[in-house]
């Protein structure tokens, strides 16, 4: 269990964490036909939509409430109105989903009361939902708005409905990508299975050339098929964030649940097959029983570049628990881990100490560590200490193909897996020329990995290494 401590610094400098606004237009960009809203000045959305288009190289939609001075001390009332309006009036969406910001939440607008307010003067809007999710930009993080963002979405949107047997839902974490819920999506279907994703950025954000432009999200979960969620049998998060969600989900539904707190692994995977194979009464597919022993192999191969090695890894708390544990996993040690919130998360990772701070912390502690994992904020920390970066999480904005990522499943832990031995290995050719393909340091990391019983390449669950004849 690694223990949090928290920085005493008097500011931030290169800061690792994004704010909650942002996180809850993430999960609002997952919806079909919705335009995110942001209830605070302009600067406050035009940020937040430059990191969201340098990431995803596309066309974000994204409203603002573009509150001034005199609306911040006065209140924000006539703005919610004219934005609304204004919004149904041009862009036409189905869903309406509107996140505070720090100056609002200062000011204490009742947000909830000014929507109810609106409805009642204007009938007209009567053919439009409204999601409110209060995420003030002082306090949390990134992964703190999109789960309050999905937990809303869920509180406004869903109702109980008779059961289907083979349906689930399934909740991913901010930190997976268009191609990861591709992915799961593949996986729980190969089990005969359907599945409402909530949200679904791999619709929405999957760099796909649009056939029309509306002004909305095109493309995501549908209106229908998020309310369609209360007849689920089984809710499945991937990543401590969906706790509260599921939660809500079981409350409203009676929906049961369970989390994973990562899909990124050998171990977590059997178990997430091994789960969908009891909910459908069917046998794990041939293909996945063929990728877990791909997945055996790169990890054999992988570790003689990983075996030892030391990390330091900054990261939102379900993406440094997801990266962290399989690097642990290949032999590395995390040598410095530094995160953005407090999250159940923490207590899981392989680590000594988990320090909630930014990317200063993570330079000062990676002085004697093999390999930098962050966003694309840490490279010049990178090249001042000369180590190699590991481009993960949100922004990722000097890299291109960020949507179409995949690390979650055999397939995506494989694909990581090489990313990461890839990186060590071009390391190592520029320190140790002479040496190559390996050096005497890291032939004797990989040997001691090796030769630990515990990494072994016999399967944790037979009835998934079995492969079909």
């Amino acid at each position: 269990m690694a223990h949090v401590v928290e920085s005493k610094k008097a500011c931030a400098v290169n800061p690792l964490k994004m704010s909650q606004p942002l996180g809850a237009s993430l999960a609002f960009l997952g919806l079909d036909a919705c335009m995110p809203v942001m209830h605070g000045s302009q600067g406050c959305t035009s940020f937040g939509l430059v990191l969201l288009v340098r990431h995803f190289k596309e066309s974000i939609p994204l409203q603002t409430t573009a509150m001034n001075e005199v609306t911040s001390i006065l209140g924000g009332y006539d703005n919610i109105e004219a934005a609304l309006l204004n919004i149904r009036k041009r862009a036409a969406p189905k869903i309406i989903a509107i996140c505070s910001t720090g100056l609002t939440e200062t000011k204490g607008d009742d947000v909830e009361g000014f929507i109810v307010t609106v409805r009642k003067r204007h009938p007209e809007l009567a053919d439009t939902e409204i999601i409110y999710a209060s995420t003030p930009d002082y306090v949390g993080g990134f992964e703190d708005g999109y789960r309050h963002a999905v937990t809303a979405i869920v509180r406004t949107l869903v109702k109980p409905l008779p059961v289907k047997p083979d349906q689930v839902t399934l909740l991913p974490g901010s930190h997976l990508s268009p191609a990861d819920i591709d992915e799961l999506r593949e996986i729980i279907e190969a089990f005969g299975l359907t599945v409402m994703v909530l949200p679904d950025m791999s619709g929405s954000l999957d760099g796909h050339i649009p056939p029309d432009w509306r002004g909305t999200t095109l493309g995501g979960t549908t209106l229908e098929d998020i309310r369609a969620a209360g007849a689920s049998a089984l809710t499945i998060g991937v990543g401590e964030q969906t706790r509260d969600a599921a939660l809500a989900l079981q409350e409203i539904a009676g929906t049961p649940l369970e989390i994973f707190d990562r899909l990124t692994g050998l171990a977590v995977n059997d178990h997430f097959l091994q789960r969908l194979s009891q909910l459908s009464g069917k046998p794990v597919p041939a293909k996945y029983r063929r990728q877990r022993s791909q997945l055996l192999d790169a990890m054999l191969d992988g570790h003689f570049y990983t075996g030892g090695i030391k990390v330091a890894i900054a990261a939102e708390p379900d993406l440094l628990l997801a990266v962290g544990c399989l690097l642990h996993e290949m032999g590395a040690e995390l040598r410095c881990c530094v995160s953005t919130t407090k999250s159940a998360a923490h207590a899981l990772l392989p680590a000594e100490t988990v320090l909630l701070g930014d990317l200063e912390d993570l330079e000062r502690g990676a002085a004697d560590c093999d390999l930098l994992v962050t966003h694309s904020h840490g490279r010049q920390a990178a090249e001042r200490l000369g180590k190699p970066l590991l481009r993960i999480g949100f922004p990722v904005f000097d890299r291109v193909g960020n949507a179409h990522r995949c690390q979650v499943g055999y397939r995506g832990t494989m694909a990581l897996i090489f990313e990461v031995a890839n990186l060590m290995i071009e390391q190592i050719k520029h320190h140790h020329a002479t040496d190559w393909p390996l050096s005497p340091e890291a032939l004797r990391a990989a040997s001691t990995v090796a030769a630990d019983p515990e990494f072994s390449a016999s399967p944790a669950h037979p009835s998934l290494a079995e492969t079909s004849a």
